[in-house]
């Protein structure tokens, strides 16, 4: 490895603080995509400085860093990661690196102010005043920049001893508050809740920016850059402190709703249904024409490409853009209760919006009474485990870095292959939205690209996965900061690492909780590795929901019967008795229908055995002598496993027993 005169260590933030804060997907990706955005400006300063300067971790995203001087065809997804490392030689200037990255952020601050806020204010000049002092006071020293410079190419922790040196907190912001970046002050200026000021200051940026900014929504400088930089960004044009010129490309000015991704899987089967089916056919259109009545001609999910949706528009011979216009409506209109919803569709609205809702049922009706779509969708964050110890190696890094990068290169492909959104994949970590129908498999392919990637370059690691299972009316924010903790405490330090952990989310709060260590989650069927859960569910799709309901309810009461009633107390029947009892229990509860009486014991058993497997918790242990793994098993039975094939397989759509 080339040796440097001296080690940069970089970082930029809030993390939390600015992506994290979202109320739709578009939001989460833009804060997403700006931080990567600014920390490729920081590596391209870097190696601007002196051509000899190279980033040694992570393994840069040249395609990324190359579009920031060329703008044509850059990436549509955040891909670097928020944290490096860079060789660079004796006369560096780290100054140089912050202020890039502060010019960077002021150049789209600026393009975002001259196109939306100053136009619609020009005639208001004492607005304008207030608005603009607001707009760079929450621009100006936003973000957080830590660096550190040694020549001691093994120190690792020198980033996190110098952040620790921060004292400084950014004073409490006057007036209303913005509705999407908490503390921030909405940008109207004023000082205490007045509704017709608001709406006077707002409505004309509603007019103007349409399904960007909402009615009765009041945003500060921060989300309406993250709300509408994406509608700019390929004008950008600015030049940096040390003579380049920074450019920006064209990027998804919309991404699916989480209405849209939870309603995919749906709108495939409908389009399927619909083929040799004028009767279908002619509904769809009528429940388009309506729709479109209700959006104002609307159709916000163009740009939605779900693999399922267009995998089922090919396969039927669907292919012009005419063919597929109704499967990209706003993902609102798909459901019912949306469309009884006012602060979606007001009071002016919701005339029309009884009509799509009765289009919406007929069409239904015409596909053969089809269950409505899933009111959920999976948030799936993965995070490598126990990495940064091994980067501590100077031998390790290059390896490591090389295999990080081809992972990273990977994984949007498999994100779209099962039919998801990839917020982010780049160095360690990846975020991703689904239909939760996709999300189990989705996770597993990741990890086997992941083990894949690490042994092809000579890493031995692992990697653990979190799925948030969220309705659509639930707080996008809640479900998001849940899945931190529960990757790091549930999957991570509680299942012993290589693991993953899911959560499902109703309305009401948290329903269920089930992890386990990956190599006890899998199955391998036919060469192909597989997610029991996700197996076990799908047998249960097919079968009748209100029965299959009863046999899942009745196991929470035989586990209470099965499971040791004091600590220490052997279980009341073994492993064979209990799948026996259980086995007996499933063919009892009638799932089969008329064949309920005569599917046989053995085939009966074949099902409850894994089933059982997944109501026991594991943990895996490490034994420090000799790094080896042991499985520890919990002999009581939990019932969280079989309701989560209950919710997957009804899709949590709940039907009346």
């Amino acid at each position: 490895m080339q040796r440097y005169p001296q080690y940069f260590h970089f970082t930029l933030g809030p993390v939390q603080g600015f992506v994290a804060q979202a109320r739709r997907t578009r939001d989460f990706w833009a804060g997403s995509f700006i931080l990567s955005w600014l920390a490729g400006v920081a590596m391209k300063s870097v190696k601007k400085q002196d051509n000899k300067n190279a980033i040694m971790f992570p393994d840069p995203d040249e395609e990324f860093l190359q579009a920031l001087e060329n703008g044509n065809r850059g990436p549509q997804q955040g891909s670097i990661p928020n944290r490096f490392k860079a060789g660079v030689s004796a006369n560096f200037k780290p100054e140089l690196v912050t202020e890039t990255v502060n010019a960077a952020w002021q150049a789209l601050a600026e393009l975002v102010w001259n196109q939306d806020i100053k136009p619609l204010l020009a005639n208001k000049p004492n607005q304008l005043t207030i608005t603009k002092e607001i707009w760079e006071r929450q621009i100006n020293g936003f973000w957080e920049m830590s660096w550190a410079i040694t020549d001691d190419n093994k120190t690792s922790n020198l980033l996190d001893r110098r952040k620790n040196w921060r004292t400084h907190l950014p004073p409490a912001e006057p007036g209303v508050k913005c509705m999407l970046m908490d503390g921030q002050q909405e940008l109207s200026g004023l000082g205490w809740p007045d509704s017709k000021k608001l709406e006077a200051f707002w409505k004309p940026l509603q007019e103007q920016m349409q399904t960007d900014l909402r009615v009765s929504e009041q945003l500060s400088a921060l989300a309406i850059i993250k709300r509408r930089f994406a509608k700019h960004f390929r004008k950008l044009n600015a030049k940096m402190p040390n003579g380049w010129t920074l450019k920006g490309w064209k990027v998804p000015t919309s991404v699916p709703s989480l209405a849209y991704i939870a309603a995919a899987p749906w709108l495939a089967q409908i389009v399927r249904l619909s083929k040799d089916n004028p009767n279908l056919q002619e509904q769809i259109w009528l429940f388009h024409k309506e729709a479109a009545k209700l959006t104002n001609s609307s159709h916000g999910e163009y740009s939605s490409t779900l693999q399922c949706v267009e995998k089922a528009l090919t396969d039927t011979g669907q292919r012009t853009p005419q063919d597929r216009l109704w499967t990209v409506l706003d993902g609102d209109v798909f459901f019912e209760t949306a469309l009884d919803n006012k602060n979606i569709y007001p009071d002016q609205d919701q005339s029309q919006a009884q009509i799509v809702k009765q289009a919406l049922k007929a069409m239904r009706k015409t596909a053969g009474g089809i269950e409505p779509p899933s009111p959920f969708y999976a948030i799936l964050l993965m995070d490598v485990d126990s990495l940064g110890i091994q980067m501590r190696k100077i031998e390790k890094q290059e390896h490591i870095s090389n295999a990080l990068n081809e992972f990273t290169q990977g994984v949007n492909d498999i994100v779209q292959k099962h039919s998801g959104f990839l917020v982010y994949a780049g160095g360690d970590d990846v975020l991703a939205l689904l239909p939760i129908e996709y999300a189990l498999s989705c996770a597993a392919a990741i990890r086997q690209h992941y083990l894949q990637c690490m042994q092809k370059n000579h890493v031995t690691s692992t990697i653990s996965a979190a799925i948030e299972y969220a309705h659509i009316r639930s707080p996008f924010t809640r479900a998001l900061k849940d899945a931190h903790p529960l990757l790091d405490d549930v999957a991570k330090d509680g299942r012993g690492r290589d693991a993953i952990a899911c959560r499902v989310w109703k309305p009401g709060g948290l329903q269920q909780e089930w992890s386990m260590p990956w190599e006890q989650a899998l199955v391998t069927d036919n060469n192909k590795v597989k997610v029991v859960i996700d197996q076990l569910a799908k047998e249960f799709t097919d079968k009748d929901m209100a029965l299959a309901n009863r046999f899942f309810y009745r196991i929470r009461e035989r586990f209470m019967l099965l499971n040791p009633t004091q600590e220490n107390e052997e279980p009341i029947l073994n492993d064979a008795q209990a799948i026996n009892l259980l086995a007996a229990e499933y063919i009892n509860s009638g799932v089969h229908g008329k064949d309920a009486g005569k599917v046989p014991l053995k085939d009966a058993e074949n099902i409850i055995r894994p089933l059982l497997e997944q109501c026991r918790t594991k943990t895996r242990v490490l034994d420090t002598r000799d790094n080896s793994i042991t499985i520890e098993k919990d002999d009581a039975l939990k019932a969280d496993a079989a309701l989560l094939v209950r919710f997957l397989a009804s899709k949590g759509i709940e039907r009346r027993d």
